[in-house]
């Protein structure tokens, strides 16, 4: 008999554990470490951008995080200004300032973000020599210029 009410005793709690498990939203599904793989993939390093660029290419596979991977590239401004490919570049900057803003934390990481756009653009530009190079760089200057001011 004694068992019969510690049995009974104990179903209670698990159901109403299994019960909230249940009923969990996919916001708390998103893993612990979702601000550690951002910050990670917005910095200022070519590593960090290799390590956004390869999981862009893989997004499926980063789906429990819920980040969001939409873009505009770069607005309103071309994508590719003089022929220099600085599409990705501010795919990647859309990424960063779409996901802190989402968790709430763009404006402690929007200077770092605007940096790391720089950076990429000036990885960009030094892919030329010349007069080209110095267009780009003048470009990318003008870019950075106006996501600081305006972003």
């Amino acid at each position: 008999m004694h068992r019969k009410r510690l049995a009974t005793a104990l179903a209670a709690p698990a159901l109403a554990l299994v019960s909230v498990l249940g009923t969990a939203t996919a916001a708390d599904a998103v893993p612990a470490d979702k601000a550690q793989v951002l910050a990670s993939w917005t910095q200022t390093s070519a590593s960090s951008h290799n390590l956004w660029a390869a999981a862009r290419a893989n997004q499926a596979s980063w789906a429990a995080y819920q980040f969001n991977w939409t873009t505009d590239y770069c607005s309103t401004s071309p994508d590719n200004p003089f022929g220099f490919p600085f599409s990705m570049s501010c795919a990647r900057h859309d990424f960063g300032y779409r996901n802190y803003k989402a968790i709430g934390r763009f404006d402690a990481n929007k200077s770092r973000l605007d940096s790391a756009f720089y950076e990429d653009l000036k990885r960009v530009c030094a892919r030329y020599g010349g007069g080209t190079k110095s267009a780009c760089d003048s470009t990318a200057w003008t870019y950075y210029q106006a996501v600081k001011a305006f972003g």
